[in-house]
């Protein structure tokens, strides 16, 4: 098809070839496909036999692979590396595979492949050539003077051999019967430890050259790395097992773990993963009941499709069957065949209608206890190994957590149900019923209410009966103060809801002498009073949210304070580590809130529900007076460098947490007689827990609860007014200046209170003085001693009092539960505020003047 050159010549070619090698080599390579290659090897070795050629150029020439036969064998190489890494690999491949290799590296007419078994006999496990006989399965034992292979094995040296016929070592030749075999190579497969794994013989027919030793050195070099190419699966098929059982034990986990619903579930889930675990034909799983001590078990794997729904019942001692061996001994049973078995209860077989066979039988553990037993039946594909006991062994693990928190899952339900129930009965006797809400529909709300923007209005004298309709009064109006902005800003509130909720909220405060309804009430009118009263810049959201925290921020108080809460290991302590009532109180809003018929904000928005209920979390929690302090201290930061701005919500919120405060104390600031009775009334509720401290504990914790140290009293409540209730009023007037007769009516306070402290240090000073006298009378009567007079001098008739104080300068820490009163309830003692300290109160734009030695002041 081609032109030919006239000067292209057959012997030029060849010239060129011997001269150009490499040339030849790479054409070969890229050009010739390697079965073309293969069969010019074969006739080269059948033509010229492996004799040494002396080539044209003289050179000497040994016959060995060329180049293109190393890519041929680097294949076969590729071949034997990818069976390392299949899963299904085995002895047998990886050797077949080797031997035959090892077979093309020498020109060998055929190859046969020859493994050790358990019994340390020998086996045909491949062989090459078509042609040969069927040999037996096995070759017998490995014993000398019988043939090739067994002599190599019993030898493990390799053997060179060019007279097979004729050797007295293994008279019977090769070990598959071949006439026209008469020269062969067999190499030993050792192990690492000098064991016997095979043998493999490599033989040359009639006709052939004899192997060469240069030919036995090379079968010697390749099948020396049969061990570790063995090695090597068996660890890579180890990894592969085992990374193929963590894969399954992480699915059950997510399984399992992801849903459990019951005990059923769980257990059945348990049962089909078992069964693909070993390839079982059906599982059995039998729980263990300690008080009985019986074995149980309602669900069986069937085997047809509804397999797994819940049966009768089946229970039997722990003493019988092969499950009650397993329960009683923790031993794990491998039965080939159970019948055999006499510890076999045919019971189970008998009730359920199934033949069983073989068995595997497992205990599942718990915290070092037996809690039940995994029964596989009926391996598929024979009987049971010692490979699924140690893989049934690792799931037994998961088995255990499994049905252990499915016990708790259970237990945990259960306990839900009864809350449920509880709270269905509690909520029903905790809402108001119908016909206090038909009672207080009927009274009519009036259109205003005269003085109740005082600041001196005294919410006490407001009978409990009358304050729900107050309370309405003051809500409407928040809800309806900005409906000038918006005229359907009416309708966004339902007076239905408005009645349910209060009158809800008034039955969930419990009758304790002072965080009461009547504490609730007086709260809530304080912040209306500042609302109405005060040029704030509050959000409608955030005036109702004010209003609604202050209502409900000591909901089902208990009368103790946050510390007893803590050191009297209540469960609330447990839910709440900080804060515990005020998120206690926050928590109840929001039940009172989602019952049907009191949802007061169910015409806001999506937008506008979730902030009202962020905004009434901030301001509840804000009664926590551990909380005041900081919120204090920033906002007069921001006030005195006259950064405080109306559009920052952040400023607006520390405003809010700080009215939350002046609202909470607002006892503090109302007219004398009003506040010595309330005082009474807040000492009671604290002795009542001091009394409680002596029964459990032996001793009050605070000396301010001990009823047997009501003299102290004015002490603490001049360090209060002075430590708290002031910065937190004045920070406030310097906000909101309309809020300044707070500062006013806690000055006045201060000024009685001072008085009594004086007046208790006097007397005190005078007793101690009396006892002295006593004393020193008693140890020497003839001696008289005289104590000079004592002396009151103060430098100034007009003492100008000042409120420039920080909460370190109170020397008490304040219980953040306390509400208005929660100096009472320190945990270090207060600061000695004797007749001789001069400390008042300056009020902005008004000196306040008390004479320290007035008569009427004395």
């Amino acid at each position: 098809m081609y032109a030919r050159s006239p000067d292209l010549q057959p012997d030029t070619v060849t010239q060129f070839l011997f001269d150009n090698p490499d040339f030849l080599d790479t054409f070969v390579s890229q050009h010739v496909h390697e079965d073309r290659i293969r069969q010019w090897s074969q006739r080269k070795h059948r033509v010229q036999g492996h004799n040494a050629v002396t080539l044209t150029n003289g050179d000497l020439f040994k016959d060995q692979r060329s180049n293109w036969k190393n890519c041929v064998q680097s294949k076969k190489w590729r071949i034997l590396q990818d069976l390392t890494k299949d899963n299904t690999t085995n002895k047998a491949r990886v050797f077949t595979e080797l031997a035959a290799c090892a077979a093309e590296s020498v020109n060998a007419d055929g190859h046969n492949l020859y493994l050790v078994d358990d019994q340390n006999q020998l086996f045909l496990a491949s062989k090459s050539s078509k042609n040969q006989r069927a040999p037996s399965a096995c070759l017998g034992r490995i014993e000398p003077r019988t043939s090739l292979p067994a002599y190599v094995a019993f030898t493990k040296e390799s053997v060179l051999t060019n007279s097979l016929l004729g050797d007295p070592r293994f008279p019977l030749g090769l070990g598959v019967e071949s006439d026209r075999g008469v020269s062969a190579i067999a190499v030993p497969l050792l192990h690492g430890n000098n064991a016997i794994l095979g043998v493999v013989e490599l033989y040359r027919n009639y006709g052939s050259v004899p192997f060469s030793p240069e030919e036995e050195e090379v079968a010697d070099m390749m099948l020396v790395w049969a061990d570790i190419c063995m090695e090597y699966v068996e660890m890579y098929n180890s990894m592969m097992k085992q990374r193929k059982l963590n894969d399954f034990l992480l699915a059950v986990t997510k399984s399992i773990f992801q849903d459990i619903v019951s005990m059923d579930t769980v257990i059945m889930k348990i049962m089909n993963y078992a069964k693909k675990l070993v390839i079982a034909d059906r599982a059995s799983l039998f729980l263990v009941d300690t008080k009985s001590s019986e074995l149980y078990a309602r669900i069986f794997d069937t085997g047809r499709v509804e397999e797994h729904i819940p049966q009768k019942e089946i229970r039997f001692p722990m003493d019988r069957g092969v499950a009650g061996h397993v329960a009683s001994s923790g031993e794990v049973l491998n039965i080939a065949d159970a019948y055999t078995d006499s510890r076999f209860n045919r019971d189970v077989d008998l009730q359920t209608g199934y033949r069983t066979k073989s068995i595997l039988c497992m205990p599942i553990y718990n915290r070092g206890n037996i809690i039940g037993v995994v029964q596989m039946v009926n391996k598929i594909d024979g009987v049971f190994t010692k490979a699924d006991e140690e893989s049934f062994e690792t799931f037994a693990i998961y088995c255990g957590l499994a049905l252990h928190h499915a016990k708790l899952y259970d237990k945990i339900r259960r306990s839900e149900q009864k809350y449920r129930v509880a709270v269905e009965v509690l909520s029903y006797h905790s809402q108001c019923n119908d016909e206090e809400y038909l009672v207080t529909k009927q009274v009519p709300i009036p259109s205003d209410i005269p003085d109740i923007l005082d600041y001196d209005y005294s919410p006490w004298a407001i009978d409990n009966d009358h304050k729900p309709v107050y309370v309405l009064y003051m809500m409407r109006d928040i809800f309806k103060m900005h409906s000038h902005k918006n005229k359907n800003e009416e309708r966004r509130f339902d007076l239905d809801d408005m009645i349910r909720f209060t009158l809800t909220v008034r039955k969930n405060y419990r009758n304790v002498p002072y965080h009461n309804w009547a504490h609730a009430f007086s709260v809530a009118h304080a912040m209306f009073t500042v609302i109405k009263t005060s040029q704030h810049r509050f959000t409608p959201i955030e005036c109702l949210a004010l209003y609604v925290a202050c209502l409900c921020h000591d909901l089902d108080h208990r009368g103790k304070t946050n510390a007893f809460m803590v050191k009297s290991a209540s469960p609330l302590a447990a839910i709440y580590s900080t804060s515990t009532m005020e998120h206690h109180h926050f928590n109840h809003t929001v039940t009172i809130l989602q019952n049907e018929g009191h949802n007061i904000f169910k015409h806001l928005t999506s937008a506008e529900y979730k902030q009202i209920l962020s905004d009434i979390r901030h301001c509840i929690l804000a009664t926590d007076l551990a909380l005041f302090f900081s919120n204090r201290s920033r906002l007069q930061d921001i006030a005195d460098k006259g950064e405080f701005s109306w559009e920052s919500a952040e400023h607006r919120r520390l405003v809010m947490a700080n009215s939350m405060t002046a609202a909470d104390l607002c006892s503090m600031y109302k007219p004398w007689n009003l506040q010595v009775q309330l005082v009474d009334v807040i000492m009671e509720e604290f002795w009542q827990q001091g009394d409680q401290e002596k029964v459990k504990i032996g001793y009050v914790q605070n000396p301010i609860m001990d009823r047997d140290k009501v003299n102290e009293l004015p002490e603490s409540q001049v360090g209060f007014l002075v430590g708290i209730c002031l910065p937190c009023y004045e920070v406030m007037a310097q906000i909101l200046p309309e809020t300044k007769p707070m500062v006013n009516g806690a000055v006045a306070n201060l000024k009685k209170w001072r008085e009594l402290a004086d007046k208790e240090a006097r007397e005190k000073e005078k007793e101690n003085e009396e006892k002295e006298k006593e004393k020193q009378t008693d140890e020497n009567q003839d001696e008289v001693i005289e104590e000079p007079p004592v002396k009151t001098e103060n430098p100034s008739d007009d003492v100008k009092v000042t409120s420039e104080m920080t909460p370190s300068s109170v020397d008490y820490a304040i219980d953040d539960s306390a509400s208005d009163t929660s100096f009472l309830a320190a945990d270090k003692p207060l600061p000695d505020l004797g007749s001789d300290r001069t400390s008042n109160i300056s009020v902005p734009s008004e000196k306040t003047v008390l004479s320290s030695k007035s008569d009427e002041s004395r």
